[in-house]
């Protein structure tokens, strides 16, 4: 009989990689990977590693991770900061330049620009922009240097033509005088022609008057400083209104005690009598005008028109106010504007002259306001005006004179 012969298998290697598992031996007390592999001849191998070592790896790697990365990201950020604030330092120059210039009255008097930046290099952005705004500089200020040249020399032209003009407005007004004093028979029409030239150079001398006080204002001239008792003041001004406006109720509201300002007493004078010739020329007869004084008054309403600046210390309110029938809207931002006129309806008749403002000698000339206002200006004061249907109100602000005594007591109306 004969044998079987031996035939060996062929080898079949197991597959690979060999799945695994995660195996938790509590006889250990640990994690194991655990892979287990089928031999050829039926064996088999089971294999295992603890998971320790490797997830303490991971956690020192994630721990790293989290404090490397952000002190990366911090870093990072500091550097790129400093490196963008350092690009950037030419256009803090520029705009803290440009807040220089914008901090300047450009609107008045000569003014004197920033020398510009340094920073101009055409190889660059920032430079070319610090180039440029170094230009537009260059031509603001000697566009601004034109114009207070031309200013001046408009002030010097207007102050000096108005002092010319007033040897022969006063001897035009003499020589009319003079013929009217004629004794012999004058015809009637030559009468009135004369009368008619002795008026019209009247208001053309108080016209002239008026341009060389605002030409000497406007040219910086001093006034005089001393103390003025306003309470006084405003009863001697307010008594010569009476008279002339005998068809008008005029009130008077007047603190105990006098009310003293560092002044010009004719200037302010003429302030207060501009003030109330156009509340009594731009009102109908039997309006109500009142007179007040007032010491440390509240901030003006932000909706009222104001002009000047409000003192910031002890302040006195010098207000006139009307029942008339107010002042349109439209009106009210160029109320101060010199030869500016109002509607007819502040008028006491259709053919009045509907003036913004009117002279002390009650003649209108379109400058009264305007006066006002630079007086008021020159004394460091400002003006608070107020409309409506029914209420018109003009309040002067003025610096209160710390050291009353000495002044004499206002004696009444």
């Amino acid at each position: 009989m004969a044998l079987p012969v031996y035939q060996p298998k062929p080898y079949q290697p197991p597959p690979w990689p060999a799945p695994a598992y995660s195996v938790n031996l509590t006889s250990l007390d640990a994690d194991y990977r655990v892979t287990a592999v089928a031999g050829h001849d039926g064996d088999i191998l089971i294999t295992g590693l603890p998971m320790s070592g490797v997830e303490s790896t991971l956690r020192q790697v994630a721990l790293a991770e989290l404090i490397v990365f952000p002190c990366v990201l911090l870093l990072a950020g500091v550097l790129g900061t400093a490196l963008v604030r350092l690009s950037l330092r030419p256009l803090r120059r520029v705009a803290a330049t440009a807040a220089r210039v914008a901090e300047l009255p450009l609107d008045e008097g000569e003014v004197s620009l920033p020398s510009g930046v340094p920073d101009s290099d055409p190889r660059t952005e920032v430079g070319r922009l610090g180039a440029a705004f170094n230009r537009m500089l260059y031509h603001v200020e000697r566009a601004l240097g034109r114009r207070a040249a031309s200013e001046a020399r408009l002030r010097r032209f207007a102050a000096d033509a108005s002092h010319e003009l007033r040897t022969p407005l006063s001897a035009i007004r003499g020589y009319s005088e003079l013929a009217l004093r004629h004794r012999g028979p004058v015809p009637q029409d030559v009468t009135h022609a004369l009368r008619r030239i002795q008026s019209e150079s009247e208001r053309m001398g108080v016209l002239v008057d008026d341009l060389l006080l605002l030409a000497r204002l406007d040219a910086g001239r001093p006034l005089e400083r001393e103390p003025v008792d306003l309470t006084r003041l405003v009863i001697e001004t307010t008594s010569d209104a009476r008279v002339a406006r005998a068809d008008h109720r005029w009130q008077l509201d007047l603190p105990d005690e006098p009310v003293l300002v560092e002044g010009d007493q004719h200037r302010l004078h003429q302030v207060l009598a501009n003030l109330l010739s156009n509340a009594g020329k731009h009102t109908p007869p039997g309006s109500t005008v009142s007179v007040a004084l007032a010491l440390g008054v509240t901030p003006p309403d932000t909706s009222s028109v104001r002009r000047g600046v409000v003192p910031s210390g002890p302040r006195v309110e010098l207000s006139v106010t009307d029942d008339g029938p107010g002042i349109s809207p439209e009106l009210l931002p160029e109320l101060f504007e010199r030869f500016s006129r109002g509607e007819a309806g502040r008028a006491r008749g259709a053919d009045a002259d509907a003036d913004a403002g009117a002279g002390a000698a009650g003649k209108s000339t379109g400058l009264g306001l305007a006066i006002v206002d630079a007086v008021v200006a020159a004394h460091g004061g400002g003006i608070v005006v107020t409309s409506r249907p029914g209420m018109t109100r003009f309040a002067i602000l003025l610096p209160l004179l710390r050291e009353p005594a000495g002044q004499p007591e206002a004696s009444p109306v």
